[in-house]
């Protein structure tokens, strides 16, 4: 084994598409007929070679694990699937609330760089009595 600390893959590393069925299998503690029917239930989907082998990726393997977490528990795998669905969809609506908070800001602090340069303090000396008006006492 060895001593060297495990460095993190990047997205592209981790969808590389690298392990045969039987390994993916392995990895993910299943038999490779349930891989099989996770393929056919719409709850994994495997890149594929030019001869039709699928090809598992560490995202893949991942995903594994998650359905496996989630059937442990209780669900069945049409369970599973909706699951896993709305996941996803949180996940896309959080990167979406990030981007408009993003730009919301963007958006304040540009409004606030024009406040910045439009407003101009006044001194006491530069407000002139009304020329039509005279003076009130006391001021």
């Amino acid at each position: 084994m060895s001593t060297e600390p495990r460095r993190r893959r990047s997205p592209e590393q981790r969808n590389r598409a690298l392990y045969v069925i039987s390994v993916a299998a392995e990895l993910a503690g299943v038999h490779a007929q349930t891989l099989r029917i996770y393929e056919r239930k719409g709850l994994l989907a495997p890149a594929r070679t030019s001869g039709g082998s699928r090809r598992y990726s560490d995202r893949d393997i991942a995903m594994l694990a998650r359905i496996s977490k989630l059937t442990s528990e209780g669900l069945n795998l049409a369970g599973v699937k909706r699951v896993l669905e709305l996941e996803a969809r949180v996940a896309a609506l959080e990167r979406q609330l990030a981007e408009v908070r993003d730009e919301a800001a963007a958006i304040v602090a540009d409004t606030h760089r024009q406040y910045r340069r439009d407003l101009v303090p006044l001194q006491p000396t530069d407000i002139v009595a009304h020329p039509m008006r005279p003076p009130r006492p006391g001021r």
